[in-house]
């Protein structure tokens, strides 16, 4: 959101300094693993809808100026039980937005993507526009436009602190080094509750895990040509996600959530053998082929608000502040249209794309 955020601004002529933690397109927070997926028909709620479809004319324009592919339609499949959250959210979303999409019977599933073992009262919402965006590369594509444009950013560069000052707000480096400016965007990720601390938001941090795995047999109908991207709800504890096999690196696939709580300072990067075999055992379910010899592990977070929704809009207390945090685990997608949205609130005080319901007054309970 960040890379999102100075590109859009330094690309309306602001004058933007960019401060990160870590280095480019890093490891140690929750926009790595090589894929992220973008889907339209939004089982979550239908005001994402209008977002995600900005977000896509937003991610191809980038595309096009980066001269790198940063999104793949692959198409999706959202998998459940007629009855289930997921299905029935999605073609909520599908039909209050006119979205093209295809309700799919078991039989139709496994014609038409051979991979996959449907049971027979699964049903699919398939819609042609998902794909993949690939994170690093979308980030170093915001990177290098917001420079190209003047944005000055700096890495490896620590927050210690920001505080009101009679003309905006100051920023304190862990180094002493001290910036000011008229406008302050934290977009802070899992380190958000902390760099906001005067807040008191109510996020919790996720431990997830997403896993790769080489098909047992048949590798050619596990490419992107024969399998699209999914999410299956066979209401197990927690969905299953999951990608196509690119370029021979194996088939990635995680649990979306898993209830294990911790910090970004704790987190543990270490991944267990059960772990890798809970979601093997529910890959197989889905994909009998799919879970052959694991490949790789990595551990990540989701930043989550109560209701799961973002958090985006003006600090209660602090006029020039914005927040754009909370994104829960479903946000990588909404990267691009998040940074015009940024832009629009600090140059015209409002956004022209509707965030009612992400803005941070909901939480004012838990605000001292």
């Amino acid at each position: 959101m960040g890379s999102a955020a100075v590109m859009h601004l330094a690309a309306r002529g602001k004058r933007v300094l960019g401060l990160e933690q870590f280095t480019l397109a890093h490891d140690r927070g929750s926009s790595h693993g090589n894929t992220r997926m973008i889907r339209q028909a939004y089982y979550e709620d239908p005001a994402y809808v209008p977002l995600v479809l900005r977000a896509y004319e937003l991610w191809t324009e980038l595309e096009n100026d980066a001269e790198e592919q940063l999104l793949m339609r692959t198409g999706g499949l959202m998998v459940g039980r007629m009855e289930s959250e997921l299905v029935q959210g999605s073609l909520r979303s599908a039909r209050e937005h006119n979205l093209k999409h295809e309700l799919l019977e078991a039989n139709e599933i496994v014609r038409r993507f051979p991979a996959t073992a449907p049971r027979q009262n699964d049903v699919a919402v398939f819609e042609e526009p998902a794909g993949i965006l690939f994170p690093e590369a979308c980030i170093r594509a915001h990177v290098q436009r917001a420079q190209s444009k003047g944005a000055d950013l700096r890495f490896q560069t620590e927050i210690k602190s920001w505080e009101a000052t009679r003309i905006g707000v100051a920023v304190t480096t862990a180094e002493g080094e001290r910036f000011e400016a008229e406008q302050l965007v934290i977009c802070a990720g899992a380190w958000l509750a902390t760099v906001a601390s005067d807040l008191n938001l109510p996020l919790r941090v996720e431990r997830n895990v997403m896993h790769w795995f080489q098909p047992r047999v048949h590798p050619d109908v596990f490419g992107p040509a024969k399998l699209p991207v999914y999410i299956v709800d066979r209401n197990q504890k927690f969905m299953l996600y999951g990608f196509p096999s690119l370029g021979g690196t194996g088939l990635k696939a995680a649990f979306h959530h898993s209830e294990i709580y911790t910090t970004p300072q704790e987190l543990d990067r270490t991944v267990s053998e059960s772990e890798v075999e809970a979601v093997r055992q529910t890959l197989a379910e889905w994909m009998p082929a799919a879970a052959g010899k694991h490949v790789a592990s990595v551990a990540c977070m989701y930043t989550l608000t109560p209701d799961l929704h973002f958090l985006i809009g003006r600090h209660p207390y602090q006029g020039n502040v914005w927040l754009a945090g909370g994104f829960s685990g479903h946000g990588f997608k909404f990267c691009s249209v998040v940074g015009e949205i940024i832009a629009d609130l600090i140059l015209e005080g409002v956004s022209f794309h509707d965030i009612r319901l992400f803005d941070p007054a909901r939480f004012v309970d838990h605000w001292t």
